[in-house]
């Protein structure tokens, strides 16, 4: 922290139109990957996203402790790991260490916690019990059931959509076993095939998605969070039922005070996703690209806006990344230098920060370039 940072008028963050006063310490949590497969642009947009705000925040006085988690309880996990021939622990070891290498040469910073959902098995339980006591859960044949068939109602989505979406997500809306279609898993019993299991008060099983991580910030910090990060996909069912779950279990409202999903990458119009088949991957890119550009590709835009990747767009970026170096080198003036960190305080604007540090340039520009990381 740099205390000069703390004097003058006080900055504030606004994030999505809303404003987040914070003061002193910051609690931030990332949905982290499930690591059975190398890291895409659009893995790597959420992250860098993330890491950018948290370099604000830490540019302006702030102590922020932030959370990512890994996904390696994960039917997805142990199915590619079957078809690999593969224990799944070796699999998920290998794929952490290489996004980890992935986010380092980016220069995103390692989080502070890097918790797992095999390490918080233990409160998963105690979530769900927690659930069951307040009447916010109910057991069937071993598996524990949350009642979140309202929490649609926190997006914009109608029900048949949410539905479609819980579908897509595996969350088995047609699961005889609810009392509702929406209705959330938190512990599910073991079948005769499961590959992996912990015991419980209701039998071996494994715990729900939207459990899993709910659990692990309620382990980390508390009942609620400053700031949730994320990509826009996981809305619905995921940040919704995650945050129904805790509120339900500890009373506290709101779950996260700011949330941040980063919008969706496209390729040729599809989502970037393994089941389209076209992944753009992040270490085939950095063969031919620098980090910074990468970086400034992904941030060069409204946050929460979807967007079209093309290596003509990339190209763009380390053309624009050589104009803010040269830039950097002029002499520039001391109202651009402020006016940068101002503008990404204000729901992370990079595009207008940028202008400014193109136009004003040294200071300005070695600011933005600092900032972000771009060097």
């Amino acid at each position: 922290m740099n205390p000069s940072r703390l004097t003058g008028p006080p900055m504030r963050l606004r994030l999505a139109g809303e404003l987040l006063p914070m003061v002193g310490h910051v609690r931030m949590y990332v949905c982290g990957i499930t690591p059975y497969d190398v890291t895409h642009l659009g893995h790597a947009s959420t992250f860098v996203w993330a890491d950018a705000l948290e370099r604000v925040l830490r540019w302006h006085g702030h102590t922020v402790s932030m959370a990512r988690n890994v996904t390696d309880v994960d039917d997805v996990l142990y199915a590619e790991a079957r078809r690999r021939g593969e224990a799944h622990t070796m699999l998920a070891t290998l794929q952490r260490a290489s996004f980890e290498g992935t986010m380092a040469t980016l220069q995103v910073r390692q989080p502070d916690h890097s918790p797992s959902a095999a390490q918080h098995i233990g409160h998963v339980v105690q979530l769900a019990t927690a659930l069951l006591d307040r009447g916010a859960a109910y057991e069937r044949n071993g598996t524990v059931y949350a009642r979140t068939a309202e929490t649609y109602l926190r997006t914009d989505l109608d029900q048949h959509t949410a539905l479609e979406r819980a579908a897509e997500f595996h969350d088995d809306p047609g699961d005889p076993d609810k009392d509702d279609p929406l209705d959330t898993v938190v512990w599910r019993a073991a079948v005769p095939d499961d590959e992996v299991s912990w015991p419980s008060p209701w039998g071996d099983g494994r715990p729900g998605w939207h459990a899993e991580c709910a659990a692990m910030v309620l382990a980390l910090y508390g009942s609620s969070l400053d700031l949730h990060c994320g990509g826009a996909d996981l809305e619905f069912p995921h940040h919704a039922c995650e945050s129904a779950l805790a509120e339900a279990a500890t009373g506290v409202t709101p779950f996260a005070r700011g949330w941040l999903r980063a919008g969706l990458v496209s390729v040729n119009g599809a989502k970037m996703a393994k089941s389209s088949g076209n992944l753009v991957l992040v270490e085939d890119v950095l063969k031919e690209h620098s980090p910074g550009a990468v970086r400034l590709l992904c941030l060069n835009r409204p946050w929460s806006l979807p967007w079209e990747y093309s290596p003509a767009a990339l190209a763009d970026a380390e053309g624009l990344l050589e104009q803010l170096y040269s830039a950097a080198a002029a002499p520039g003036s001391v109202p651009g230098a402020a006016a940068v960190p101002a503008a990404l305080l204000d729901d992370l604007d990079v595009p207008r920060a940028l202008a400014i540090a193109l136009e004003d340039g040294g200071q300005a520009a070695r600011t933005f370039i600092e900032l972000l990381a771009l060097s």
